[in-house]
């Protein structure tokens, strides 16, 4: 029955659904640990004792050091897999990393910020190290006219998965006594547990049924084969796609924009909670408000799909970027909870369509035979992006002290990604795809 419902959304072979259930397993990790539960517990209690800029500042900090650290490894780990043939092997190394780094935050007492962020550090170098390989499996278990729909009904899967543990982390942390909690501390710890179990028993269909791509010639997991695949190859590769990709201007231009605006909206995933709490939101409202984020986003980015067919994909982009702005000025004035379910709302009505929206249009204006490739090349650069705004929040803050001015720098990347998009011509971009 449950293969039945997969396949009515687009998973219609084992293992479509094996890969798609590793989307389900890793973003609760994304829902409860990097955007609602961990970040307000690591500003109000791993950092007792800090200014509330100070803790905002610090986890910005660690959040660009961990992004930065995955963008630098992303390239030469990418020619690691495809050149040795153990993308799955890799995919197990950093997905451990990860669950490890998450179980372990149940250690975490009041005040120990050290620990708190040695962890965050590693949980996210683990699940974005993981996410690498698991693109690269998306174009061997679907075909190129399957990709976007495996892919999109894997994105949709990960925000039920999503809601559902972040709803019951929220019953748990309300009422921590009623579940045989001590208190809502102990309640969050035993979040991050779960999401850690959850994360390795979801992940386990996908090494099961999702066979290894085969190389010409596998030289096996070793030291030895790490040492024999060249870094210095990697990167000329990297610089090779590059240049081809400048040759298609619209398609440049898009990616442009892609790195701005998408970059804006990351980094107000990322940040939400913590600057959230040192406004004074509750955990258990922010909680709640990421809670109906998830389920809100599930219809909405259905919406978006329709819309972009009526209206036109690129106007359908714009509208998107422009509730994104309005959500970033709003939230300057933004003091109470019910503010913040507000803009919450205002938020999951464009995150998922945005993005899906983005990549539909950024496949029509490149070369039909060439959208692996040129996918590979903006899957490393977006990580090299997602550096960039949450280190700009986190200079405003250090210079500021204050995490509103932030918000006008991350208001400027999505003004600055709509002006780039305004220069995309779709029409001439098509063409030049098709070698017209």
């Amino acid at each position: 029955m449950l293969a039945r419902l997969l396949a009515r959304v687009g998973l219609t072979t084992p293992e479509q659904r094996a890969w798609a259930w590793y989307d389900w397993a890793n973003s609760v990790y994304f829902t409860t640990v990097i955007t609602a539960v961990f970040p307000s517990f690591y500003a109000t209690y791993a950092a007792a004792g800090l200014e509330p800029a100070q803790a905002t500042a610090r986890f910005g900090l660690i959040t660009t050091a961990s992004v930065a650290v995955v963008a630098v490894m992303a390239p030469i780990l990418g020619a690691l897999a495809d050149e040795g043939g153990f993308k799955k092997r890799l995919l197990a190394v950093f997905m451990t990393i990860g669950v490890a780094a998450c179980a372990s935050m149940v250690f975490i007492g009041e005040g120990d910020i050290a620990l708190a962020s040695a962890l965050f550090f590693i949980g996210n170098i683990g699940v974005s190290g993981s996410l690498v390989f698991y693109d690269s499996l998306l174009p061997h278990v679907a075909t190129s006219r399957e990709t976007d729909r495996v892919s999109a009904a894997g994105y949709a899967m990960g925000y039920v998965s999503g809601g559902i543990v972040l709803s019951i982390n929220l019953a748990w942390i309300l009422m921590p006594e009623t579940f045989g909690f001590a208190s809502s501390v102990s309640a969050i710890r035993a979040s991050f547990v779960t999401v850690a179990l959850w994360w390795v028993a979801f992940s386990l269909p996908l090494f099961h049924r999702v066979p290894e791509p085969p190389v010409a010639a596998n030289v096996g997991f070793s030291v030895s084969a790490v040492s024999s695949v060249s870094v210095v190859s990697a990167f000329r590769r990297i610089a090779c796609t590059l240049r081809e990709i400048r040759l298609y201007r619209h398609a440049f231009l898009m990616f442009i924009a892609m790195l701005l605006y998408q970059d804006g909206i990351q980094t107000i995933i990322r940040m939400a909670a913590v600057y959230g709490a040192e406004v004074g939101i509750a955990q258990t409202s922010q909680i709640a408000a990421f809670v109906m984020v998830q389920f809100v986003g599930i219809p909405f980015t259905f919406l978006f799909g329709s819309l972009g067919n009526r209206f036109g994909t690129k106007r359908c982009i714009f509208a998107a970027i422009g509730v994104y702005a309005l959500a970033t000025v709003l939230a300057f004035f933004m003091t109470t909870a019910v503010h913040f379910f507000a803009l919450a709302f205002l938020i999951a009505t464009v995150q998922g369509g945005a993005q899906a929206l983005s990549r539909a249009l950024f496949a029509r204006l490149i070369p039909r035979d060439r959208t692996s490739e040129f996918f590979g090349f903006f899957a490393v650069a977006e990580r090299f992006a997602t550096v960039f705004g949450p280190a700009l929040f986190t200079l405003s803050v250090m210079i500021t002290g204050n995490s509103k001015s932030a918000l006008l720098a991350i208001l400027g990347l999505f003004v600055a990604g709509a002006w780039v998009l305004s220069r995309v011509d779709e029409a001439e971009g098509m063409r030049a795809a098709q070698g017209q």
